[in-house]
This record gives structure tokens, C-alpha cells and sequence, in this order.
């Protein structure tokens, strides 16, 4: 999941390099914590949080399989 998840914000970004992922794994629940660059933030939550809601979307149906919730957190 996190590499699915690396692949689609490196994606929207400019500055790939900033892009860091923290996985924080519990026995059943997964949380990411997404941090990117100041000036692409707005690229990944988009208007209204649209973009931001798409991505948690296709995650959370990947973790459906997995039988896991998982959450993100996008960081400044």
C-alpha cells in the first residue's frame, strides 16, 4: 500500500524529492503520514479536499483486501 500511495502523490508533485512517507502499523490499522513540499500541498489535498478524499478513497479500498483501516495524514 505505501508504494501504491509513493506513486500517486510522487505523481501529482513537482518536487519529488520532498516527498516523505511514515507508515505507523497497529495490529489491524495502518497510518500514513504524508509530507511534501509547501508549494505542491495544494496539489495533493486540491479544491476542497477533493483530491486529498480520492487518494484516502483508492487506499482504503486496497486495505479492504489487506482486512486493515488505514488513515492518512497529510503534514505540512
Amino acid at each position: 500500500m505505501k508504494e501504491i500511495l509513493e506513486v500517486i502523490i510522487k505523481n501529482l508533485v513537482d518536487d519529488k524529492e520532498q516527498v516523505s512517507i511514515t507508515e505507523n502499523t497497529n495490529a489491524k490499522s495502518v497510518c500514513y503520514e504524508v509530507k511534501v513540499a509547501k508549494d505542491d500541498m495544494g496539489k495533493v489535498i486540491g479544491k476542497q479536499g477533493r483530491m486529498a478524499k480520492s487518494i484516502r478513497n483508492v487506499i482504503k479500498a486496497i486495505a479492504i483486501r489487506e482486512h486493515k483501516k488505514v488513515t492518512i495524514e497529510f503534514l505540512d
